[in-house]
């Protein structure tokens, strides 16, 4: 007997998936297959039920005669295992970032004389609240917190992008692009105290409150579901900072990072231009120390930001620092450089990594935006912050719109570079 295979990434079965399965029966054997929480992150859909699950759910529904597990998105895996006669999708995939996976499965499946069969994807209200209830489902707090450890478990290298609005943080979560023949996208959002500072037009020296940059967060996770890293700057008083954690924690946050520097904050690329005071590795620590104590899950991260290199301090004393943050509970480590060249954080990372293997490294390459995040991985780079370019980017065009509008007394100039406001409203799901 034939057999008929397709692919659920779903924690709830709908009509759709009931449609595809009685679809399958027609050609044969259904086989169907659970993409594995690996493969899940990757594919930006965050399971909210364990792997083993989805497999017993699956295996429940009436005509399915095996599960098996998917760990591939384009299908590599299972087809070099069962070779199906048939393998049963949506349209959905003919369009989109998800044809770039259609058209490597249909090549697969020529080269043993299998056919791919397109269903007419099942749009209806039902189907369409049952989709929006699992992606609020996935924005609820207690899932989003700790994504980025599940992240950290499943990558080999995680990459955040700066978000200072609902806007940006919805360019983050639905921007996807074909890359070596796979899907790619950002894994977590970047919310930069310097950005959400600019976005407010005021410098950035810790002078935009909390309970303002808490807005900015409730903006972004409203919208979105990807775990967020939070810049902290220098985390205030200790007895400040503990508050800090427990709201960050209740807010969903996954990380803050908080940097060994006291006093007026500046920003870290003035570097000794202009005068900052490191705190004293007692100082940090307590305060990391306290933080950890404050927090009430398991989930929450606090990183800590090492500015030895900014300073011109040197490895040893950034070596010296990180391990006693480590030491008093630190659950990553970040080290910064405004240096072009990555060779002092390269030596950093390799030094680090001879006594301690498992600390998450997290690198910020401003400066040094040469280097891969290949090339950072090998080093034992765990996170990839791209920690201002949302905001860097959108300002010159800004200021040209502004300048070509002045300057030509109508918008016809500056038009033909906007993208049409009816491209932007789709980034904006209607309920």
């Amino acid at each position: 007997m034939k057999s008929a295979y397709t692919c659920f990434c779903t924690d709830v079965i709908h009509e759709g998936h009931l449609n595809i399965i009685n679809e399958a029966k027609k050609y044969g054997r259904v086989i169907v297959g659970a993409l594995s929480d690996r493969a899940l992150i990757r594919y930006n859909k965050f399971p909210t039920v364990s792997q083993e699950d989805r497999v017993k759910l699956y295996r429940s529904l009436e005509g399915v005669e095996d599960v098996v597990i998917q760990d591939d998105m384009l299908y590599d895996d299972v087809i070099a295992l069962i070779q199906p006669d048939y393998i049963i999708h949506g349209d959905n995939w003919q369009t989109g970032p998800e044809k770039t996976i259609r058209d490597h499965v249909e090549k697969l499946v020529k080269n043993y004389s299998g056919q791919l069969i397109d269903v007419p994807y099942t749009y209806n209200e039902t189907v369409r609240k049952i989709d929006l209830q699992l992606r609020e489902k996935l924005a609820m707090p207690e899932y989003r917190r700790k994504r980025l450890r599940s992240l950290l478990a499943m990558t080999p290298i995680v990459k955040a992008l700066e978000a200072h609005s609902g806007l940006t943080g919805l360019i983050v979560e639905k921007t996807v692009v074909e890359r070596d023949g796979r899907l790619d996208q950002f894994d977590a959002m970047w919310i930069s105290s310097l950005c959400d500072s600019t976005a407010k037009g005021k410098p950035d020296i810790e002078l935009v409150d909390m309970t303002s940059r808490f807005r900015t967060i409730d903006d972004i996770t409203e919208v979105t579901t990807k775990p967020i890293i939070f810049d902290g700057d220098t985390g205030g008083l200790t007895e400040h900072f503990v508050y800090t954690v427990r709201s960050l924690e209740k807010m969903g946050v996954s990380a803050v990072i908080i940097e060994d520097k006291k006093g007026l904050k500046k920003n870290s690329l003035f570097g000794t231009e202009v005068e900052q005071t490191q705190a004293t590795i007692e100082e940090m620590s307590a305060k990391i120390a306290a933080g950890k104590k404050a927090q009430l899950t398991d989930d929450f991260m606090i990183i800590a930001r090492i500015e030895s290199l900014i300073l011109e301090k040197g490895t040893e004393d950034a070596l010296t620092r990180a391990f006693a943050f480590t030491q008093a509970g630190a659950d990553g480590i970040m080290i910064h450089s405004r240096k072009k060249d990555p060779a002092e954080i390269l030596e950093f990372c390799d030094r680090f990594r001879e006594k301690d293997t498992k600390t998450p490294l997290v690198v910020v390459p401003t400066s040094f935006n040469e280097i891969t995040e290949e090339e950072l991985a090998a080093h034992g780079v765990n996170i990839v912050i791209y920690a201002n370019h949302l905001t860097r980017s959108a300002f010159p065009a800004m200021q040209k719109t502004a300048e070509d509008i002045l300057k030509y007394h109508r918008a016809k100039e500056a038009d033909e570079r906007l993208m049409p406001i009816g491209d932007i409203i789709t980034l904006i799901e209607e309920l």
